[in-house]
C-alpha cells in the first residue's frame, strides 16, 4: 500500500509517516523496486496503534521505548504492560481533569443563561 493511501486512511500526513519511520517509531517500510514505500497490513496496524496512542497523549519517546521493547521479544512483556498501565493511569487523570473543566464550563453556561434571560425579561417582559 502506498504512503498516500495509508495517509488518507489514517488521517496522518505522508510527512508524519516518513518522520515516524525516520525516528524508528515505524520500522523501515518495505520499498518497491523503484523505491516507493509499500506498507503491509502490519505496518498499517502499527500506524493505527501509534495514532491512537498519540491521541491519548502518549509522548513519542514513550512509544519509541515501547516498540524497542517489542523488538526484544517475550522477555519484555511485563515491561511493556507496565508502560501501558502507567500511561493509562495518566490518561485517566487527564480525563478527570477535563471532566472537571467541562463541569465548570457547563455551570458557567447555565448561570450565564439564567443571568441573560433575567436581564432580558427585565428589559422586555413577555406579553401574555
Amino acid at each position: 500500500m502506498k504512503i498516500s493511501t495509508v495517509s488518507k486512511q489514517s488521517g496522518l500526513s505522508a510527512d508524519t509517516l516518513r518522520y515516524y519511520e525516520r525516528i524508528g517509531l515505524l520500522p523501515e517500510v518495505n520499498r518497491s523496486e523503484n523505491g516507493i514505500r509499500d506498507f503491509n497490513e502490519l505496518d498499517v496496524q502499527r500506524v493505527e496503534f501509534i495514532k491512537c496512542m498519540r491521541r491519548a497523549g502518549l509522548p513519542i519517546d514513550v512509544l519509541i521505548h515501547y516498540f524497542a521493547l517489542v523488538q526484544q521479544g517475550h522477555r519484555t512483556i511485563e515491561a511493556r504492560k507496565e508502560i501501558l498501565v502507567q500511561q493509562r493511569a495518566l490518561l485517566v487523570a487527564r480525563m478527570k481533569a477535563m471532566q472537571q473543566t467541562l463541569d465548570l464550563l457547563d455551570h458557567k453556561i447555565s448561570v450565564y443563561d439564567d443571568v441573560v434571560l433575567k436581564t432580558e425579561m427585565e428589559i422586555a417582559p413577555l406579553e401574555e
